[in-house]
């Protein structure tokens, strides 16, 4: 037993020493893997973290598992195995290395990663730092900046192209001591993150510099704007057998045009004249009513809303006029062509388009083709938001100097209309008072016409529109064979817009065209008429194709046309095709 002390005894410094050595190994070791493992750290704070003050400092990154590593190795009995654990201890180190760099790209808050350029990102701050100093952006209606939301990477880079001018013009102007260094610095760190915005913006201006050259060089005027409708219209006539209609009449394709060139002086004004041509010819053998106190559209009960008087593309001046407000709340008319009452009071009608909306002259009051109108003046006075009050004077001879012509001494129409809007019903209370020669009346005497009609339209939803007219029309002779009559008009319409498609509109109309329902003459050989009394049924379809093109097809039945129930019904078949542009 002594003798196994003794041996024991002298090997114990062999086995201190060999296990001194080994420790030596792995120390040497361990302090190998942790200067690899902070210069790999170093490294990626170099290079990456000093992108972005805000990242995690390298302190708080720094590898702090080595020394628990290096416990491990330490209890191994062995020193054999020290150099794998050494070799496990780097791939962890520099595993979570890659981790912290990975770590560190997705905290880094340069601008140039980013799609937009947030509040909290120190871009933007430092761009509102330079705003509010220098106030080189008041492009809001207050005058400030709005730092309150995200802003595309243009709105930034133009933003701080604003920045950068209004510095320049600082320093041109000798007030460089205005300017600080670090706002100097902000600056340029800011032209070095959005270099290729800057570039873009700078390519986009000149783009439009060179556009607008170009558009100024070419333009037709600086205050005129050229709007044209065009209309192409097939059609053909059926029925009317005791009047010959069916076989007097072919399927034809008619069609019109007109340039509006629209002027405005003051922007709230605005100057119309418009060319006017088209090949319209009337249907054969279609009766007219008796009716007093109206043109052909008023008369024919056939007529289109889109037809010209004008055959043979003649080009004409239809329409010149010129509106302006005087005040808040009045708005003055002065019509030299083409004027007419609708022009200057709403129809209150939704069909009231010839372009968009009924095929017929029956898809509003008649009444406001009632007279004779073409030249004269008019206004309106917006009392409150929902009551206007509409007035004027109309003549269709204010052109002529000869006797009984002119302005006030020829045919003329003086009308007045009251325009309810309670919410979403619209009401109309209209009067006209007309005088007609001989030749204009069609009835061998002067005649004066008293006309009074309600107009109104319900929208029940922003699909659904219901409306409807009456009105009432007396007439006096009184040169030639004097005499009276009474006359008659009324519909009713409904309407549902975007049906099938936005913009598209679906419309219906039933009502009695204007009628003579009784007139009387006096004298030898007078004569008593009473008319009978048409109905006119409408219905189209508006679809748009485009936001310029528009077809609509539609049907115009007329039962016992001219106001006679002996004549046999009448049935028009018309799609329209509208451009605009």
């Amino acid at each position: 037993m002594p003798k196994v002390l003794w041996n024991s005894l002298l090997v114990t410094p062999a086995v201190l020493g060999a296990a001194l050595l080994s420790t030596s190994a792995i120390a040497a070791d361990v302090n190998s893997t942790t200067d690899s493992a902070e210069a790999l750290l170093n490294d990626v704070t170099a290079s990456e973290l000093t992108v972005a003050p805000e990242a995690a400092p390298v302190a708080e990154v720094a590898p702090v598992e080595a020394p628990a590593q290096v416990a491990q190795v330490v209890t191994e009995p062995v020193a054999a195995p020290a150099p794998a654990a050494s070799t496990a201890s780097l791939e962890e180190i520099n595993q979570y290395s890659r981790e912290v760099r990975s770590n560190s790209m997705s905290q880094v808050t340069s601008v140039s990663q980013l799609s937009d350029v947030q509040p909290t990102d120190w871009a933007f701050q430092a761009l509102q730092s330079l705003v509010e100093r220098y106030g080189c952006i008041a492009g809001y209606p207050d005058g400030t900046y709005r730092g309150n939301r995200a802003m595309t990477r243009y709105e930034f880079a133009a933003g701080m192209n604003a920045c950068l001018d209004r510095v320049n013009e600082l320093i041109a102007a000798g007030l460089a001591d205005a300017v600080t260094r670090e706002d100097l610095a902000t600056l340029q760190r800011l032209q070095e993150e959005f270099a290729a915005e800057l570039a873009t913006l700078r390519g986009r201006v000149d783009a439009l510099e060179a556009r607008t050259a170009e558009l100024e060089a070419n333009q037709f005027s600086t205050t005129t704007v050229l709007r044209g409708r065009t209309i192409f219209a097939v059609s053909d006539i059926f029925g009317g057998e005791n009047l010959g209609v069916d076989d007097a009449n072919n399927a034809v394709f008619q069609s019109r045009v007109r340039l509006n060139f629209d002027t405005s002086f003051t922007g709230e004004d605005r100057l119309r004249a418009r060319l006017q041509a088209g090949n319209f010819e009337g249907f054969n053998n279609v009766p007219s009513s008796a009716f007093i106190g109206g043109p052909s559209s008023v008369t024919t009960q056939t007529e289109y809303s889109f037809q010209t008087n004008t055959p043979s593309y003649e080009v004409r001046i239809s329409r010149l006029e010129y509106y302006f407000p005087l005040g808040e709340n009045v708005t003055v008319y002065l019509g030299a062509r083409g004027e007419s009452i609708s022009d200057i009071v709403t129809s209150v009608s939704p069909f009231d388009d010839p372009e968009q909306g009924s095929l017929s002259y029956f898809g509003y009051n008649p009444i406001y083709d009632i007279g004779a109108q073409g030249i004269g003046a008019g206004a309106t006075i917006d009392f409150t938001d929902n009551i206007q009050l509409g007035f004027g004077y109309l003549t269709d001879d204010g052109n002529d100097p000869d006797e009984k012509e002119g302005l006030f001494n020829g045919d003329y129409t003086a009308f007045g209309q009251l325009t309810l809007t309670p919410g979403d019903l619209t009401v109309a209370l209209t009067y006209a008072n007309s005088y007609l020669t001989a030749d204009s009346a069609g009835t061998g005497g002067s005649t004066v016409l008293n006309a009074y009609g309600v107009s109104a339209n319900f929208s029940l939803n922003d699909t659904i529109q219901i409306g409807g007219w009456i009105s009432y029309i007396d007439s006096s002779i009184f040169t030639g064979a004097t005499g009276e009559g009474e006359g008659w008009t009324y519909a009713g319409t409904l309407g549902f817009a975007d049906l099938g498609r936005e913009g598209s509109l679906l419309g219906f109309i039933v009502g009695v065209p204007p009628r003579q329902a009784f007139l009387e003459t006096f004298g030898p050989g007078g004569t008593v008429t009473q008319e009978d009394a048409a109905l006119h049924v409408e219905g189209f379809y508006r679809y748009p194709l485009t936001d310029n093109i528009s077809i609509t097809p539609g049907v115009i039945w007329l039962m016992d046309p001219g106001n006679e129930n002996d004549n046999d019904d009448i049935v028009i078949g018309v799609v329209r095709t509208s451009f605009s542009f």
